[in-house]
């Protein structure tokens, strides 16, 4: 087959999850035999077009700021929406996969797909919603009527969880076809990682937004101290949040007890880091996925996440992997206690629980989806 993905974002020259997931799922597809393009922002040194590990990247417009104060610039996806349509318009393939963020892109690549008769398929991280008012303020009408769209005019959708898919579902109220296929995880670079030195309590790991509720994290570990008076809680992350989280560490008193490490550019230390914890605290209100949580998971500790119906590592905590809490800091206490106290009985059913979710099997469905409305 011929494979396009679309996304600004492009691994690893910016790391994230969106952008990690093309990745992983474009190089392992050229080992299967299959001719892979990734049109992105022109983020490497040299030529527009570069070849990497046997995938093409296109470099359609030159790289641009991401964020402003933390919010997607509006600019930037009207600048990279525009560059990637004259290419995909003259190109055809077999199937091209486009992100659903940001949304100038996605509608480029139904108008552009119509026209060179390329096979599109959506793939949904998160559906916003009302969300975007809390987003954007009454801007967001503009981001919530793209989405919805993108939504009522994509024939073929992919969704990362079945949280997503119940969004998107909810969000066009049709029938439409919604294919869940999950992120996934490397499991053999994960068990060949050995613990980290740095040996703690609790672990976060995520960027440092209000949605995230790290501050509810700071505020159980507040109650917890009582009874484990040596608790250590590493917090690994960057982000917005990070100076308004130190204070009220600081005003907490509990310094002792928290480390702020920030971000890791080896994600092998992240995961050595999570090796070395008993508990995986992930206290969000807004996960298209979770990614995080299941690579805590495939470490083999338990995970303690927030009830939310827009928290799609809600999911992960069942089977006897981890405990959901509601958005309150006692409660979150209570089951980060619970997890504590039965955290290595968890450990082989956390490690079994992964295992669905490794790259080569993720792949395998990825490509059966694509074969089946290519017909290749």
């Amino acid at each position: 087959m011929r494979i396009a993905f679309v996304y600004d974002a492009v691994y690893p020259y910016i790391l994230g999850g969106v952008e990690k997931r093309v990745w992983e799922l474009s190089y392992r597809l050229v080992k299967r035999g299959h001719e892979v393009h990734i049109y992105g922002m022109h983020l490497w040194d040299g030529e527009k077009t570069l070849v990497k590990e046997g995938v093409t990247l296109h470099g359609v417009c030159e790289p641009r700021t991401l964020y402003r104060k933390g919010k997607r610039k509006i600019t930037q996806a009207i600048a990279f929406g525009s560059a990637v349509f004259p290419p995909l318009a003259r190109e055809r393939f077999d199937v091209v996969d486009c992100q659903q963020f940001p949304y100038i892109s996605a509608l480029s690549s139904l108008i552009s797909c119509r026209i060179s008769r390329s096979s599109l398929v959506i793939t949904w991280h998160e559906v916003w919603g009302d969300y975007w008012y809390e987003y954007l303020g009454l801007s967001g009408s503009v981001g919530k009527f793209l989405e919805r769209i993108i939504a009522l005019f994509s024939v073929q959708n992919i969704a990362v969880s079945e949280a997503t898919s119940d969004s998107l579902k909810k969000a066009v109220r049709n029938a439409k076809e919604v294919k869940v296929i999950p992120n996934g995880i490397d499991l053999s670079r994960i068990d060949s990682i050995s613990p980290s030195e740095s040996i703690s309590d609790l672990i976060f790991v995520g960027r440092l937004i209000k949605e995230k509720h790290a501050d509810l994290l700071l505020e159980s570990v507040r109650h917890l101290i009582a009874s484990y008076p040596s608790l250590r809680c590493t917090i690994i992350g960057d982000g917005p949040e990070r100076k308004k989280l130190e204070v009220k560490t600081k005003n907490l008193g509990i310094g002792d007890h928290v480390q702020f490490v920030g971000f890791l550019e080896n994600s092998n230390e992240v995961i050595a880091r999570m090796k070395a914890a008993k508990v995986f605290v992930l206290p969000s209100t807004r996960e298209g996925f979770g990614i995080s949580a299941i690579e805590a998971l495939a470490c083999g500790i338990p995970i303690v996440t927030i009830d939310h119906p827009q928290n799609a590592s809600r999911f992960f905590a069942g089977s006897g992997c981890g405990a959901l809490s509601r958005l309150d800091p006692i409660d979150l206490a209570d089951k980060i206690n619970e997890m504590l106290i039965h955290s290595g009985e968890k450990r082989d059913a956390c490690i079994m629980s992964a295992r669905r979710y490794d790259w080569e099997t993720v792949t395998d469905g990825v490509e059966e989806y694509y074969q089946s409305i290519s017909g290749k």
